[in-house]
This record gives C-alpha cells, structure tokens and sequence, in this order.
C-alpha cells in the first residue's frame, strides 16, 4: 500500500542509510527469499533495530514466518533461555553482538549478511493467513518468567488501521524513533509510520542531545519517547534556547509519567501537540490516548475535575473497549477503582506455552488497577501486583507517589510495601532529590499527610541518586525491595 501510493518517498533514515518505500519493498521481497531458503521456522532478531527492524518485520511476513527482537542488552545465557523457547529459529544478529551467539546450535546470520543475501536473493513474498501469530515479543520479565506474547497479523493490522489514516501524512513528515526493538512501541511505530506514509528517523542509542540534533537536522515533525527520555530531554531544553520549529507532535507513554514533568516540558514547547499513550504488549501498542487537546486543555483548566485529566492516559482508541471491574468481576461504576479488563480485535491476550487468558466474552485482564472519569477518561494507578497492604487496607503506589512528586525537592519517587509483622506491610517512599536540596524525612512526610490521610502517609522516606529502570522505562520495583531488605539485613 505503501508503494502503490507514493513509491519515492524516504521511508526510513539511519545512519547513513536512507531507503525509500519501493526500496524497502525491494529488500523485504529479497529479505523474505533468505528466509525462505534458511529452512527455519521461525526469524529471531539480536541487535538495536534502526533499518533492521521494519525490513525483518516485512520480510518475515513475506515469508509467513513469525518474527522475534529479543533484547540484545540480555546476558548470552539470558537471550539463549529465550531463543531455547522458539522452534528452529533463523538468527540474524548485529556484528556487535555476534559473539553472544557464537556457540550456539542455531542457524546466524549477521544483519550485514542478511542484507547482502536479501539483494540479490530469489524474492519470495506469500500472504499468510491473518490469523497466524506474526511477531512473538516476550514479557520484560521484572518479576517473573517473561511470557511469549503471541500477536497475530490481524492484532496488529487492527492497531494500525483503527489508530492511522492511510497515507495521511505529508510528504515532508518524519517520525524520530528511539524505543528499543523489542519493545512493542517499536513495532507500532514500524508499522503505523509506513501505513501512514511518514519517514521514520532512527537513533537507535538514546542520547538527548543527539535526539535534538536529529530534531532540527532531520525536520523531525513527530517524535515518541518513553518517561526517563522525556525528563532527559526536558533537561537539555532547560539549559538554553534550544528551537525545534518543525516538531508538531510528542508522544510519551510506556510508564507512569509525573505530572511536574509533563506541565514543565508543555511550558518549554507551548506549540508542540503532547500525546500521551498506554497499551500493553498484549494490546498490539496504544489502546488510550491522551490528546493534545486534552493536554492543553487540562494543564490550563481551573476545573479540578478537569485539570486532574493531565494525570490520566485519555480516552480509548476506535475499536477498544474498557471495563474496570470489582474483585468478585462485578463491572464497577465511574469513580471506582478495580482492574482494568480491554476487548477489541486488536488485542491477543495469548501467550505460546499457555494460550489464552481471554476470558468467555473476550476480555483481557490487564492486572492494572484503574479507574474510568464520569467522561470516559481512563486513569491507572499502577500494577495489581504493586498494591500495598497495609493493616488491612489497599493502597496503590501511585496514590501516595503523586502527592510526593509534587515537593519542590523531590525530582522523583517510587512507594513499595515493605513485610511487617504489625501492620502486613509498611509504606516506604525511595525519593530521588533535586539536584542541591536535601530534604528532610519527616517534611515530606508532613507534606503528604496534608493531602493524604494518616494510613497512607510513608512509614519511612528512604534517599537514593536514581531508582532503577528498564530501557522502557519501567521501574524495577523488586530489585527496589531486594535493595531495601538487603540493607536492613546489614543494619
């Protein structure tokens, strides 16, 4: 579709690689013969994506093969436990990390290679059925087995179709792309930014200062970063008068942003359009957005109920329906907090070695504990797992995070339970100060008891330089309490 529309047109920039949509179509035809000929049965991906993703995403599909990107910062025993869970899988790998595969029993390629072979290899280009799983990603696995998420070319063409317009894009827009390739913002935005007809730019290392060169350099019109970006880039456009006259749209999404970061960067680039996106691995990508309407329209808004909105993930896509529903499954009311449940063709909910978890009439358990607005604006208070216990009551994370974050000395926070044999679990606030303060405990206790009631008030505040993330994002809470119960050992 691409090609038939506008075949000249730069699809992808990385490096210095610049592939047009026929060229792209070229290669996945010559991509999709490799594979074909490999005799695998399956196409893993170890390497930081840029070109190599969209066209082992085509030329996989060409060849009716399912696609993996595994995440190359895993250790050779960590990606080998992974690949041990494909069957029969062709590796294609980054010269960077070749070493990493080097004794195993598999089929490897090099992506040099591949792209070699892929020009002058035989095209093969078959359509499988929309139903076959296209592209297993697993699970980032923080507290657990990752799980094999099974998306199927109907999950993702659904995304795709229900959230872009063909070809709505001007000749002259690019996208930038820094999520990791194993991420399924990756994907999406492989996907969608070709539906659309929008050049995708790559940085495929995140640096902030590289990414606002490649903003001015590349005219950038549209750009997604994941939370820890944007407070890195907000940094950089804090130091100076940094323009980026061409950026119109900045989506961030992947995990929980804090609303002073949100409001800090919509005042340093008051004509750029926020989004602000939440879908899950299970979902093919976004299912609710935020839009810049909705930013706009919150951060300036002397409505409580209103402005509260900037702290929420908007409203669902075309095609998606949502449901917050009690413990006992009982579907809860606007206002109420339970777990949220999502049905729509987009969403898989199906997992290879398990199947799938949808249940009788198609909902999907996200195990995010969530509410709805009396509008329809979906708000998510963290994991179910996340909850803490403490003397009998629930309490989200999220509740007491957000009141934290808003201290002027406090640049970022993270609330776990910790076991306590009085009260089942304490509260404890890990606070990252700002740079030059040294906030004391008990003030920003006082502060959140001003807003929160005395059970949710942190038991303890404990300081560190930086909490731990994955690439994506996402706070890696265990190692947060393996941290804690570590240093109480030591006391």
């Amino acid at each position: 579709m691409a090609v038939s529309g506008d075949p000249d047109r730069v699809a992808l920039v990385d490096d210095d690689i610049r592939l047009t949509a026929a060229e792209l179509s070229e290669l996945a035809d010559g991509g999709a013969g490799v594979i074909a000929a490999s005799g695998a049965s399956h196409v893993v991906y170890v390497g930081t994506g840029g070109a190599m993703l969209p066209l082992l995403i085509f030329s996989s599909a060409r060849a009716k093969m399912t696609f993996t990107p595994l995440n190359y910062r895993l250790s050779a025993d960590g990606l080998h436990q992974l690949v041990d869970r494909l069957p029969d899988p062709l590796i294609v790998v980054d010269s960077a990390y070749r070493d990493v595969v080097d004794d195993w029993d598999a089929r490897v390629m090099t992506s040099d290679d591949f792209v070699t072979a892929a020009r002058s290899a035989e095209p093969a280009e078959e359509f499988a059925d929309p139903d076959d799983v296209a592209i297993v990603l697993f699970t980032s696995g923080t507290t657990s087995r990752p799980k094999a998420v099974e998306l199927t070319h109907n999950n993702l063409t659904s995304y795709v179709t229900g959230t872009v317009e063909f070809g709505s894009a001007d000749r002259t827009d690019a996208a930038l792309v820094c999520v990791p390739p194993y991420h399924i913002a990756g994907v999406g935005a492989a996907l969608s930014n070709v539906y659309a007809g929008r050049s995708i730019v790559y940085l495929r290392r995140f640096d902030p200062r590289e990414w606002v060169r490649l903003v001015r350099t590349e005219e950038v019109t549209t750009a997604t970063v994941v939370p820890t970006m944007l407070d890195r880039i907000v940094a950089v456009l804090e130091e100076g008068s940094v323009e980026l006259p061409t950026l119109r749209n900045f989506a961030y999404g992947g995990s929980k942003v804090a609303q002073p970061l949100v409001r800090k960067a919509l005042e340093l680039l008051p004509d750029v359009g926020f989004v602000n996106a939440y879908g899950l691995t299970e979902t093919s990508s976004t299912i609710a957005v935020l839009t810049p309407d909705d930013h706009r329209l919150a951060h300036g808004s002397d409505d409580e109920a209103v402005a509260r909105r900037l702290s929420s993930v908007g409203r669902p896509v075309p095609g998606i329906e949502v449901q917050i529903r009690a413990d006992d499954g009982t579907a809860l009311c606007p206002g109420e907090t339970g777990e949220l449940f999502v049905r729509g063709p987009q969403v898989s909910g199906r997992y290879a070695e398990i199947g799938s978890v949808l249940d009788a009439q198609g909902w999907f358990p996200t195990k995010d504990v969530a509410s709805l607005d009396d509008e329809g604006y979906l708000f998510i208070g963290g994991r179910s797992d996340d909850t803490i216990i403490r003397g009998g009551e629930n309490i989200a994370p999220s509740e007491v995070e957000d009141v934290l974050v808003e201290h002027p000395d406090v640049r970022e926070v993270v609330v776990v339970g910790v076991d306590d044999a009085e009260w089942g679990q304490l509260i404890v606030a890990v606070v990252v100060p700002e740079p030059g303060t040294e906030p004391a405990p008990e003030e920003l206790r006082e502060f959140a008891r001003r807003a929160l009631r005395g059970s949710r008030t942190p038991d303890r505040i404990v300081f560190r330089d930086d909490v731990p993330t994955t690439p994506t994002g996402k706070v890696l809470r265990r190692e947060i309490l393996d941290d804690l119960l570590t240093a109480a050992v030591e006391k």
